[in-house]
């Protein structure tokens, strides 16, 4: 578990209402949400099909037609 070491700022009667974070745990809270939300939709696109590599070319081939359309 990563340790955080971290400062609260209070109000004047005394209620926590933020937290400071040095940068270097906030980047490690932020590349471990990341990894998280990647991994979780790894799994969710784990059962859909894959796409040849000719048929990704055609479909990227259509997408790009269809999106040179919209500019005219």
């Amino acid at each position: 578990m990563l340790k955080i070491k971290k400062e609260y700022v209070v109000t004047d009667d005394n209620k926590k209402k933020a937290v400071l974070i040095d940068i270097e745990t906030f980047e490690k809270i932020e590349e471990t949400l990341e990894s998280y939300g990647l991994g979780k939709y790894m799994e969710e696109v784990e059962d859909d099909d894959t796409l040849s590599i000719n048929e990704a070319k055609s479909y990227y081939n259509k997408l790009k037609k269809n999106c040179a359309g919209l500019h005219h």
